[in-house]
């Protein structure tokens, strides 16, 4: 049996609305009737996990906290012990001061995503010069808002990196130690896993070299074939779609 692994924003909510897309909540009905194995595995940094989860579910979707996965999980143990600067938007920053030890004199940089400004990364590249460690929570290629698209997480990650000659760590996707947890969850290798995700770059061609078969949906950063230049596995305009290729949905 293949199992799933289903981005959240872009894929299975809008990135302006954060309402379900098309097919979305039908494919995890889909899946839970089958009892086909998934996990949501999002780049979430704004909203704390549980709160997320119950949003989620809340619309509609169903699946509990063993079928979920974000970086906010990941790093409560990796950075448990060491003091941070946070940069990134306003509710990332009030997350990691409430579970974090945070200091003007890091020894790490922590990023979430957020469409930075000069001063900003000015200021993280003088602690790198100093010897603050660089920890990104994700490596997104594309962040989108107000449908407008803006430089990802990855994107200024590798700037800081290319600035500073300093390496990063993320704690999301597309990490291989992102992926191990996931599929810790459905306990499947990742040659029986299926990825299904709006960011082409940042999660399935990543994904696509640990094994994973890989399903690019266009209701995200990807607004249509012509922008794609390495092609994914399958490309679908929306879950929807995809149920009607498995052939097993009929969209009524």
């Amino acid at each position: 049996m293949r199992g799933y692994f289903i981005d959240i924003q872009g894929t299975l909510i809008d990135d302006k609305n954060f309402l379900p897309l098309p097919g979305a909540i039908e494919f995890l009905e889909y899946l839970n009737e089958k009892k086909i194995p998934f996990v949501l595995v999002t780049n979430n940094t704004k909203k704390e996990s549980d709160k997320f989860m119950k949003y989620l579910q809340n619309l509609g979707f169903i699946f509990d906290k063993h079928q979920y996965l974000d970086p906010l999980i990941i790093i409560k143990n990796e950075l448990k012990n060491i003091t941070l600067k946070p940069y990134g938007n306003e509710k990332f920053v009030k997350i990691i001061k409430k579970n974090f030890n945070v200091s003007n004199e890091p020894e790490g940089v922590i990023l979430g995503i957020k469409i930075f400004e000069p001063s900003e990364i000015s200021d993280i590249i003088e602690l790198l010069l100093k010897g603050a460690t660089l920890y990104g929570m994700h490596k997104t290629s594309l962040y989108v808002k107000d449908n407008k698209r803006y430089p990802g997480l990855g994107a200024v990650l590798e700037m800081l990196k290319f600035a500073t000659g300093k390496n990063y760590t993320i704690f999301g996707k597309p990490s291989e130690k992102f992926f191990k947890e996931a599929a810790k969850k459905i306990k499947l290798n990742f040659d029986k896993i299926t990825i299904i995700s709006d960011d082409l770059i940042g999660d399935l061609l990543p994904a696509k070299k640990f094994g994973m078969e890989n399903v690019l949906v266009l209701t995200g950063k990807i607004k249509n074939e012509k922008e794609i230049t390495t092609k994914p596995d399958l490309i679908v305009k929306d879950l929807n779609e995809y149920l009607k290729k498995l052939g097993r949905y009929n969209g009524e």
